[in-house]
């Protein structure tokens, strides 16, 4: 009997972490606890521990004064909406939520099951860093966490939730997973933090201005969403996991859906505005297409010239990326063609069909552009949709112009349908672009270079010329785009594409 009240008093201290004083200073600033996150992101009763024991072995420093089982980590597994993740959380309330050998080893350990029963992993990071008085043992237990990231990585999906310091190495782990969600004003990430870029290069700058959602969010692209709360982030994440599938070698995940895949979007007829330099919101045409208008936008705030996201099509995840007319007239720019290849790449690792939806008069032009290296960045999203076999269908809805066009997923990229609205223009560029190049001779005669330009227009920019050589499968009207797209992923269910062998690719970085 005895060892059963030592079981049941130590299962008590581990959950209590660093005691009652440091959970009410978690709450005061915010934020919640290690374990009422894992609470609030899996189903209830699910979480199944692992490791609740565990204490550090460290000697040095007066560490064996303090020891806390569970050592700063809260580890295991559970379900969402019924199917298997698994998860760890840091604990700030111990050590604050640094990184020992002994925790690292549990947070190994749960990377390994994934890896082994082909289900994803949330990783929640309230941490400082390494644990100093561990030394290198530390940086190890970082290193190994790093190699299982790179191993899961394009097998199971894996996502990052900071909801507190994430410094120094540990920064690398969200780095190398697929998804970084980021909570406003409590978390921030960063190499160096303030003290030391103040040392080394006497800059004052604050947590927020150097690595929070601020920075993350809408100039660096390392987070892909922030959120006001912790609450909205663990239930947003909730939400893009029931978009994705357990793992490479499972299905997608289908949810019954009542919106008829023969659904005629009336409205969408007049979404385009005549002007063809007027602006419009493309989101409005995913949230009219998708089911029930159910669109997960990823990084919303960063590269907004281009759309990225998750929706539906007859239930069945499919994969999102639009130019937005809105931002940058939807030109693509560096950080717009590193965001979408991203997004493809992932998509292509998890065989999430993708629909491209096209309005693009080119790549952004400039100095900066060009000396910041457009050439390869932008060859990093040609890459991206050449190298993706999953099902790819695309629709052009205003326009498509030069290398951008055939950027952004064209049949010479192996796209498997390619459809465009009647009313489009394909071409090297603009009608007036052209007509000024081509006709130099009229440049001073406004009649003449208008009548060259309808002329140009007429014979060139026009649907037709690109249907008639097989590089446009069918020219449609609006209204009927959503039944195109679910008729076309219907016929490609089975879609099997055999590649050369290779060790690897080389991604031109």
């Amino acid at each position: 009997m005895k060892i059963i009240e030592v079981l049941e008093k130590k299962r008590r201290t581990a959950r209590f972490g660093g005691g009652q004083e440091k959970i009410d200073k978690q709450h005061e600033k915010g934020k919640l606890t290690a374990r009422e996150r894992i609470e609030l992101l899996l189903d209830p009763d699910s979480f199944d521990e692992i490791g609740m024991f565990v204490e550090h072995r460290c000697t040095h420093f007066g560490m064996m004064d303090n020891v806390i089982s569970g050592d700063g980590v809260v580890a295991g597994h559970g379900t969402i909406n019924g199917r298997l993740v698994f998860v760890y959380s840091q604990d700030f309330t111990v050590y604050g939520g640094s990184l020992s050998e002994t925790n690292a080893k549990k947070i190994n350990q749960v990377q390994d099951a994934a890896l082994k029963l082909g289900a994803p992993i949330i990783g929640i990071n309230d941490s400082g860093g390494a644990r100093i008085q561990e030394g290198v043992d530390s940086l190890a237990g970082y290193g190994e966490i790093f190699q299982r990231n790179v191993d899961a990585s394009g097998v199971i999906p894996q996502i990052s939730l900071i909801m507190g310091p994430c410094a120094g190495g540990a920064v690398y782990s969200p780095a190398l997973t697929d998804f970084t969600f980021m909570v406003k004003d409590t978390s921030y990430m960063y190499v160096t933090g303030p003290d030391v870029v103040k040392t080394v290069t006497h800059e004052t700058v604050t947590h927020e201005k150097l690595g929070g959602t601020s920075i993350h969010a809408l100039k660096s692209g390392v987070c892909d969403i922030a959120f006001n709360n912790e609450l909205d982030c663990l239930q947003q994440t909730r939400r893009l996991f029931n978009f994705l599938p357990l793992s490479n070698k499972t299905d997608i995940p289908v949810r019954p859906s009542f919106d008829p895949a023969d659904r005629v979007e009336m409205s969408l007829e007049n979404l385009v505005p005549d002007n063809p330099n007027k602006p419009y919101n493309i989101k409005q045409l995913i949230e009219k297409i998708v089911d029930e208008g159910d669109f997960f936008e990823l990084k919303p705030e960063y590269a907004k010239n281009i759309i990225t996201g998750l929706g539906r099509f007859e239930g069945r995840t499919v994969g999102i990326v639009a130019n937005q007319p809105m931002h940058l007239a939807g030109c693509l720019d560096i950080n717009a063609s590193v965001k979408a290849a991203r997004f493809i790449r992932f998509c292509d690792a998890f065989n999430i069909p993708l629909i491209t939806l096209v309005d693009v008069p080119g790549f952004l032009p400039g100095v900066d552009q060009e000396h910041n290296g457009i050439i390869k960045h932008g060859a990093k999203l040609l890459y991206a949709y050449a190298e993706a076999t999953v099902p790819k269908i695309t629709i052009i809805i205003r326009k498509a112009y030069g290398g951008a066009y055939i950027v952004m997923n064209s049949k010479h990229l192996r796209g498997d349908y390619n459809f465009a609205w009647a009313n489009t223009e394909i071409a090297v560029m603009g009608a007036k672009g052209a007509a000024a190049i081509l006709h130099r001779d009229v440049a001073n005669n406004p009649a003449e270079l208008e009548k060259k330009i309808n002329d140009y227009q007429e014979k060139f920019t026009n649907p037709f010329v690109a249907a008639s050589r097989g590089f446009i499968d069918d020219i449609i009207r609006p209204f009927n785009t959503r039944f195109k797209i679910c008729r076309a992923l219907t016929m490609l269910t089975t879609k099997s594409v055999q590649k050369p062998w290779k060790k690897h690719d080389n991604l031109p970085l």
